[in-house]
């Protein structure tokens, strides 16, 4: 027999707000501790480029340009063995910390974070000695912009881009690859293509990421489950971070004007 009891739609509204709420404050956390990665690289890019370069002579083991040396310390990591510990250790730290996040709280996982952004930062300090500083700020700014109006997109977009996923996945591999061999190679044309095929590929990922974060929310906040929402955050500001610093290298090689 049919079941006409009433549907009790204020417990539905209540629950909605409640889900819409904590979904803003969700998506704050994940901004907010992006930002704060974004800060962390920054600072710690900028701070081993600094102790990297010298204006003396006298204090320099070799010469980068006019009037900028390069210190022991800079040679050390930027044209010795080391060079490859530092260009790799932030995808070994990315692998490592996505096998293990599960096992470790929140406020750990964050930590973790935090960390991979400061190897981040050293990672890529070398483009103080690549570009000038202005063309850094420049390029900064418009991938801001552009990331902004993307993840924007993506939260707000009624499409279902979830089908996205697979080929973007498969397209960061293809550069990961394309990459390494080009270290090699050290052909500027094909870094060129994969610098344009970069950007729009963590386009995407921007738009796509935001919209997962978004309903994976979604799909667990009705559990209560306040350490998994805490490490989902986290996990979601590690992949927006991600698409903003991809996209930014690649960018700088379009619109960074070098030393």
């Amino acid at each position: 027999m049919a079941d006409y009891r009433p549907i009790d739609a204020g417990h539905i509204g209540a629950r909605t707000v409640a889900i819409d709420e904590g979904l803003r404050a969700h998506m704050n956390k994940v901004y907010g501790t992006m930002s704060v990665g974004m800060l962390i690289t920054a600072l710690a890019a900028w701070a081993i480029a600094g102790l990297a370069v010298t204006t003396d002579p006298a204090a320099a083991v070799g010469q980068i340009g006019s009037g900028k040396f390069l210190t022991q310390f800079g040679a050390m990591i930027y044209a010795s063995p080391l060079k490859w510990v530092i260009m790799f250790a932030p995808l070994a730290f990315v692998f490592g910390f996505g096998a293990m996040i599960n096992r470790m709280s929140a406020a750990t996982a964050q930590l973790v974070f935090y960390t991979f952004a400061a190897t981040m930062g050293v990672s890529i300090s070398s483009i103080f000695l690549v570009f000038t500083g202005m063309s850094i700020v420049q390029t900064f700014l418009v991938t801001a912009i552009a990331f902004a109006g993307l993840s924007l997109w993506g939260y707000t977009t009624k499409k279902d881009i979830s089908g996205w996923g697979s080929f973007l996945i498969m397209g960061v591999i293809g550069l990961l690859v394309a990459s390494i061999v080009n270290i090699f190679l050290g052909s500027g044309v094909v870094q060129l293509a994969i610098s344009a095929i970069g950007v729009l590929i963590f386009a995407g990922l921007t738009a796509y990421d935001t919209q997962r974060i978004k309903t994976d929310y979604i799909a667990h906040a009705q559990h209560g489950d306040a350490e998994w929402l805490g490490k989902s955050a986290i996990m979601g500001a590690l992949n927006l971070y991600l698409d903003f610093i991809n996209m930014f290298m690649f960018l700088l090689q379009f619109l960074g004007n070098r030393e």
